[in-house]
């Protein structure tokens, strides 16, 4: 028993409340048990009670026994003077409190207990797997969508963040979203920093232009940092030399990265194509949010890097012909991850219903994502369609049952409820 759980039960009251009685014998109906307080304080307020003729009202604290509450010391913390009943599991002293004491443990249910701790103790992909065919799909289809709500919010924290870095600029801030998304996982951080050491200003100037957009991005890199045989890499350390100065740029100090790396996800490839997307772009997170539907927001990350790249995937080394276009996984990732998650803090921060709305109908209409997450899923016979699924599932799996927040999960909550 933890007290998250005492506390699940109560607010629930998931235990029999038939001829309840104080630790003193006093006759205790409870008539509103109070609201979740998440914050400092009591952990549940605005509560009702009716012990003997009496009607109280006020907060009540929660502790598996009785004596906690002298260990946690709220004897004289003014957060705890308006608590009218201490529920605990066992009464194991009597504190002699101003208000009276409810004792739960042969109440509740030992069935209930057992469940809680056998998905506690769980080795399984989710705790709750073997559970899954008792839960409707409306119950499942609800929960996957406030997931995805959750998770986008939480992408909007991250963007807020950035939107504070930048004077709260859109633009900026989506070129920075994007660089990053551009450099997959092991080189976001740095891309991350390539846009936030160029501004879209910088930028602006040279989109015509696409090998200085190309110098500014690899060179920032520490890409050009060598000697050269061939002619394009010198163009492009000799125009970053001159762009430097120009601007008085200071390269970034991460590491990029290429080994155990497919040749196309090279940072030399990402960054070329990066290049490009700035050369055939202009205000491209206001066209975003002009844009109606998913397939013509795809259509404009439908690039290439220049030719070039077509037959290097490093400098100096030539390579076989193939052209380096983004290619449809990619595109789709950087909707799922960047795309989606702009439009929805806009709408969010703005309070504009329509920019979150429209978010969400995107991902409902974008391929779902195959990872060990949805594979997993997937063998349990939860649905995996799209993003819109991928998304929620992946949230489920890290946010709730990795962390076992089963008692926060509504598929935890509802196999609970059916002990």
């Amino acid at each position: 028993m933890t007290e998250r759980l005492l506390q699940y039960i109560w607010q629930f009251q998931y235990f029999n409340a038939g001829n309840l009685q104080t630790t003193l014998g006093q006759a205790l109906q409870i008539l509103h048990p109070g609201t979740h307080n998440t914050n400092q304080g009591p952990d549940f307020l605005n509560a009702k009670l009716k012990i003997g003729e009496t009607i109280w009202a006020g907060s009540i604290e929660l502790h598996i026994n009785s004596s906690d509450w002298e260990l946690h010391k709220h004897t004289g913390d003014k957060n705890y003077k308006n608590v009218i009943l201490h529920v605990v599991l066992n009464n194991d002293v009597d504190l002699q409190l101003s208000f009276p004491t409810l004792e739960l443990n042969s109440r509740i249910s030992k069935l209930l207990l057992k469940q809680y701790e056998e998905l506690m103790q769980s080795q399984l992909f989710i705790p709750c797997q073997n559970h899954l065919p008792t839960i409707n799909n409306l119950t499942l289809t609800a929960w996957k969508e406030r997931l995805l709500i959750e998770r986008l919010q939480q992408k909007s924290i991250y963007i807020e963040s950035l939107l504070q870095k930048n004077n709260h600029h859109w633009e900026e801030t989506f070129w920075w979203m994007l660089a990053r998304n551009f450099g997959i996982k092991i080189n976001a951080d740095a891309f991350e920093k390539i846009a936030q050491s160029i501004s879209i200003t910088i930028l602006a100037k040279h989109k015509n232009q696409i090998h200085q957009i190309e110098a500014l991005l690899l060179g920032q890199a520490g890409l050009l940092d060598k000697d050269f045989k061939e002619d394009y890499p010198n163009l492009l350390k000799k125009e970053y030399g001159f762009l430097k100065q120009k601007y008085d740029l200071q390269k970034i100090h991460l590491p990029i990265h290429f080994l155990r790396m497919r040749p196309a996800n090279f940072p030399t490839i990402r960054l070329a194509q990066l290049a490009a997307l700035i050369n055939e772009s202009v205000h491209l997170f206001s066209k975003i949010k002009e844009t109606e539907k998913i397939s013509d927001v795809e259509k404009l990350f439908n690039m290439a890097a220049n030719d070039y790249w077509h037959y290097h995937y490093i400098f100096d080394e030539e390579s076989a012909f193939k052209k380096k276009t983004l290619g449809r996984q990619m595109i789709q990732n950087i909707l799922i991850n960047t795309v989606v998650p702009i439009l929805y803090a806009y709408g969010y921060f703005n309070n504009d219903d329509a920019y979150k709305n429209k978010a969400l109908k995107w991902m409902e209409q974008i391929a779902a994502e195959k990872n060990n997450i949805t594979k997993g899923f997937e063998a349990l016979n939860i649905e995996n369609k799209t993003a819109f699924d991928s998304q929620a599932l992946i949230q489920l799996k890290n946010e709730y049952c990795n962390k076992r927040h089963c008692l926060q999960c509504a598929i935890g909550n509802n196999i609970l409820r059916l002990v």
